[in-house]
């Protein structure tokens, strides 16, 4: 028991794995097939959250709240979202790859899928069981996608380049900007509650346990 429960022990940095790039395009079947799959359970992961109806991550309640507002689709608002913050990196220097690019399509894209084809449950139990899914996905997703090393995705990026350029720590970087987006979203119909307090507090967790795993497979 206690062997199985060590394959899950979080790693505390991004592994170094076979299809890892050494540049941001960096181009090869397997390192882009296993960016894609990332990148579509994490938009699976997302819609989880949404269809559960307890609360979205931050972005997805900004994206809920334009999508409210218009008669845009969540994915097409999460797009919008994403292209305006990449052009946040213009005046930070910060350069895109293959992987922030992709990051901005497939994520989208998947968060309408799931949203669309997903059941959507009506009672507490199984609303709870999606949201604990959703970040797991989320979770894997983002390990598998960061160590292919081809570009960090648009809000990623913008964070660490403030981080670099200011000095300011990067936790505080991240708080100071998901707390604004998650107001904002929820000032436009945006759903937030039990979902998002969870998934602020697990999606660390979530991340360097996939972490961990990728590390001890790719060993």
């Amino acid at each position: 028991m206690r062997e199985f429960l060590q394959r899950f022990k979080p790693h505390r940095t991004v592994p170094q794995t076979p299809w890892s790039a050494t540049h941001r395009w960096e181009l090869a079947p397997l390192r882009v097939s296993i960016l894609l799959f990332g990148l579509f359970i994490f938009g699976i992961g997302d819609s989880l959250l949404i269809v559960s109806n307890l609360g979205n991550a931050p972005w997805s309640v900004l994206a809920q709240g334009i999508s409210r507002q218009t008669t845009l689709s969540v994915g097409v608002c999460t797009l919008i979202i994403s292209a305006i913050v990449l052009l946040l990196w213009i005046p930070l220097r910060e350069k895109p790859g293959f992987g922030t690019i992709a990051n901005m399509i497939v994520i989208a894209t998947a968060i309408d899928i799931g949203i669309n084809n997903i059941p959507h449950p009506q009672t507490f139990f199984p609303q709870l069981l999606y949201v604990l899914a959703g970040i797991l996905l989320v979770g894997t997703g983002s390990a598998l996608y960061i160590t292919c090393a081809l570009g960090p995705g648009p809000r990623d990026g913008w964070m660490t380049s403030i981080h670099k350029r200011t000095g300011w720590p990067v936790g505080r970087v991240r708080l100071g900007i998901e707390c604004s987006v998650l107001v904002f979203g929820v000032l436009l119909g945006g759903t937030a509650g039990l979902g998002t307090a969870l998934f602020a507090l697990l999606i660390g967790y979530s991340v360097a346990v996939a972490f961990g795993v990728v590390a001890r497979l790719t060993a």
